[in-house]
Formats: C-alpha cells, structure tokens, sequence
C-alpha cells in the first residue's frame, strides 16, 4: 500500500509575503494511506505545500549543492574556492570536469525526485477530492504540473538521460531511462498543458509570494526551449515574453545592488524566488529540511567577515577578477552584485581574513552573508540566512526576448536596450553575441552563464584550462561529452537498466 508521511518539517513551506515571510506551517503528523489522507481540501493544500518543499533543500542536504552554484563552478565567472582542493571534493570534481560515478555530486538527484514524487501525489489525489472547487483543482494541477517541470529541468541539464515518470512508483520502483531528448520533449509538452489550463495568475499577492505564476510558467519554458535549440517553439516562447512584459505587472529596478537586499526580495523585478526564512529559524545540520534559511550564504561568504556589513563565510565560489573587471566604469552591476574586498583589505591572500584556495579578492554580493541577515534564527547561526534564491527576474525577461526575437528574424533591441540604460551601459551591440555577453554581465552567480555557453555553442572554446585555470592546476578542458554529469553509481546499482553517461 501506498502511503505518504507527512511531516511538520516537510510541511512548513515557502509561501509567505516579503514582510511577514509568513509560513503555511502544517501541523498534521500522518502515515495514513493516501486515499485516506487526502479527504479535504485542507489536506490536498498540505501536500501541495509539501510538494514546494524540496527546492529549499538544493542548498544543504548533507552536501553543499546549490544549484545555481553548481553551474557557476563549471563556467569562468566563478571558481570553487572553499579552505583547500580536498574541502568539499565532488564540488571540484565537477569544478574541473574529472567526476566519477563515484565521485559526483548526488543531492540534486535525490531532492529533484522527491520534489517530483511530491509534485504526482498532487497530480494523483487532487481529483478525488470531496468538495473542492474545480476551478482549485485545476489551479493545484497546474501548479504542480509546472513545478515537476522544474525538478526535472534540474535533472535533464546536469544529467540529459534520467529516469522519467509521470505517477508515482511502485515495487521495484524502476522508470525507463529516458534520452535527454525524449526528457526534454516531456518537459516542455508538460509545461504547455499547464499553460493550457489557464488558471495561473501572471503574478501572485503578497501573502502567495513563491506559489506558481504563468510568468514563471512562462520563463520556464523559455529556459528549456532555448536549451534545447526547439527552434520551432521559438515564436511561441518569445510570446510568452511578449505577454510578460505587457503585462505591466512587473519592470527593472534602478538599484541593482538593491535587488540582493532583503528589502529587496518580491519587488518589481522578480518573477519568481525559493523563500527562505531567518526568523524563527530552526534549520540544523542533523536537520536540514527544517523550516528556516538557507546556508550558502555562509558558503560563500568572507573569511573573517567585514565589521557590521558581513558575517563570516567560508570563501566558496570566489568571483574570478576579470567577471569583476569586464564592466565598464559606472556600470551597476559590477559593485552592485560583486564585493571587491581588494579595495578593503589591499592585497587578498590566505592571509589575510583566512582567505581560502583560489582566493581572488571578489565575492558574490547577491547572496553574501550580510550582518543580521539571520535575525531571530533558532537554531545553526550558519543555516538560517533570510536571503531568498531569486531564479528568474524581469532582467531575462527581455534578454530572452531580445534574443527569441533576433533568432526568428525581428529585432529585439528595444529590450536589449531598456536593461542596458538601467544599468548605466553604454554597450551598442544588438548581435546576438552582443545579447549573450549582456547576459554574461547581468547575471554573474545566478548561475546562467554555463548554460549559456552550453547551448550557444561557446563552452568548448571558452571553458578550456587557459581561460578558467587559476593556479595551473585545472587539468581538464570541457569537451561535449562533459555536458551531462556521470549518473550516481549508487543509482546504477539500484537499476542495472540504466546506462551511464560517457563523460
């Protein structure tokens, strides 16, 4: 018999307001079977939340792998950084391409899939429920439909050939193997059927903040469409952005460094974020899928801390100078997204506030651990930071429709153009080279760039020893079979059907 646990630290998920950060906190303990769970629509509501909850596990599920950083470390904005080459070592595997099946970052496997186990109990139970409105039905179909979307997009860019399904498993627990193909077409046919629903607002009330919108459904789509070069769902995807921006529901903010701040998290740039909470806090090491924050602003964060601006970090993903160095004077994103400790703190070493390997002098303002960002944690000081994970912004919005609209034969400068005077650039170039290096700037450790190079073509050229070495001691170039990671071994041994990945 099927049965789903449901616990209060599985259940106290991401949906509050940016003022109160407000949890929907379920208080149920059950291990009913679900036909006898779900009997209201209080209870599918709980599994709904609970379907949420995985995406604030990316971070720390007993490995540090968030998934913005992850891609970050394999492009040549970011390097891995932390105390040494051995701290952290699946992390500097994939940071130089030399990861085994051994030896190869498996958390976003483990939390995709439960997000996506979570996501079919919804899909599964929703329709059964008594007194529920069908129009809620639908709405929590649709939400659910895309957030599965999202899981598996996390799986088909680092894997490409996972297992796929759409209901839930049972004994032996074993899917086909799908190609990255067949995943993608799955995704992206998914997404359409929940657009198709059309229930999801274009953008939610406070007190929703972090729920599905269509503008994310939409941005979603765009993502995994220009991955995969679909070519023919490039007008459509471009209609999408089209329809975001007219919508006037959302516009670029002038203060970019703004943006990283708490105040900042839900304005007018954001389409969608992964809540995080500091107040009341209870996120620990020996448990951490508590309700709380999130720890990589620990991760990445100055050794030794800057008084009253920054608390203490570890140095990971240090920023490489020439990311800092490739703006042009006045442009906002340069210090308003990178901290250049080197104008502090003079010439940055290991010596000086315990800098780490591959210590370069900049780090990542966007999500740094910034002096009472963890305010009223309960538990792990280094677990709880408030700072929100900001996935897509308004900013990509007109990037993608820039470059949707050059790639069908238009003219997307007018896009290109609105982020380029915000952000006090003078850059004229509408090539489509041009949009990517925009990109490039816009986006330093929001982990788009490896993406970026990936489908464009670039990363071969681009991501090779000489350009991202920072020591001498990157021995790997990228080459195309280092597009999809080495599937767990431990997987492979649960289904001897799955075929590894030749990278």
């Amino acid at each position: 018999m099927k049965k789903i646990i449901i616990a209060i630290s599985a259940l106290a998920v991401l949906l509050m307001s940016s003022c109160t950060k407000e949890f929907v906190t379920v208080k149920h303990n059950s291990s009913e079977p679900q036909s006898e769970y779900y009997i209201n629509e209080s209870r599918m509501f709980e599994g709904l939340v609970a379907a949420y909850d995985p995406l604030k596990w990316y971070d720390y599920f007993y490995q540090y792998t968030d998934f913005q950083m992850m891609a970050d470390i394999m492009a040549d904005d970011i390097y891995c950084g932390g105390s040494n080459d051995g701290d952290q070592p699946s992390l500097v595997k994939i940071h130089y391409y030399t990861s085994t099946p051994t030896e190869i970052v498996d958390v976003p496997w483990t939390v995709s899939y439960s997000g996506i186990n979570r996501c079919c109990h919804v899909l599964e139970n929703v329709d059964n429920v008594p007194g529920m409105a069908e129009a809620t039905k639908t709405l929590y179909k649709a939400e659910a439909t895309v957030l599965k979307a999202f899981y598996y997009t996390i799986l088909w860019k680092f894997w490409g050939n996972v297992p796929y399904y759409d209901t839930n498993l049972e004994a032996p627990y074993t899917t086909p193997q799908l190609s990255a193909d067949e995943v993608y077409e799955n995704i992206v046919t998914k997404l359409e059927e929940a657009i198709a629903m059309d229930v999801l607002p274009m953008k939610q009330t406070p007190e929703n903040y972090g729920r599905i919108t269509k503008a994310m459904a939409y941005m979603l789509y765009a993502e995994v469409v220009m991955y995969q070069k679909d070519s023919d769902r490039y007008p459509q995807a471009l209609s999408y952005m089209k329809e975001i921006i007219s919508s006037g529901q959302y516009s670029l903010v002038a203060d970019y460094a703004g943006i990283w701040a708490e105040t900042g998290e839900w304005g007018n740039e954001s389409i969608w974020e992964i809540n995080y909470i500091s107040e009341g806090g209870v996120r620990d090491w020996g448990a951490p899928i508590a309700t709380g924050g999130n720890v990589y602003s620990t991760l990445i964060g100055i050794p030794g801390g800057v008084s009253g601006q920054f608390d203490d970090g570890w140095g990971f993903s240090p920023v490489a100078a020439k990311a800092y160095e490739m703006y042009e004077e006045g442009d906002t994103r340069r210090d308003g997204g990178i901290y250049n400790h080197l104008a502090v703190a003079g010439e940055y070493g290991n010596g000086i506030n315990g800098g780490r390997w591959q210590s370069t002098g900049y780090f990542l303002l966007k999500y740094m651990a910034r002096t009472n960002g963890n305010h009223g944690f309960k538990a792990a000081n280094t677990m709880n930071y408030g700072n929100n994970k900001r996935v897509y912004r308004f900013a990509e919005t007109l990037l993608n429709a820039a470059e949707l609209a050059a790639l069908t034969g238009g003219n997307g400068s007018e896009y290109l153009a609105q982020v380029r005077a915000i952000r006090n650039c003078s850059d004229t170039d509408t090539s489509i080279d041009g949009i990517i290096e925009e990109r490039h700037k816009e986006f330093v450790g929001e982990g788009k760039r490896y993406w970026d190079l990936v489908r464009t073509g670039k990363a071969a050229s681009v991501l090779t020893k000489a350009n991202r070495q920072f020591d001498g001691s990157q021995p790997v170039d990228w080459t195309e079979n280092k597009k999809y990671w080495p599937i767990p071994q431990s997987e492979c041994d649960k289904d001897p059907n799955i075929v590894q990945n030749n990278y």
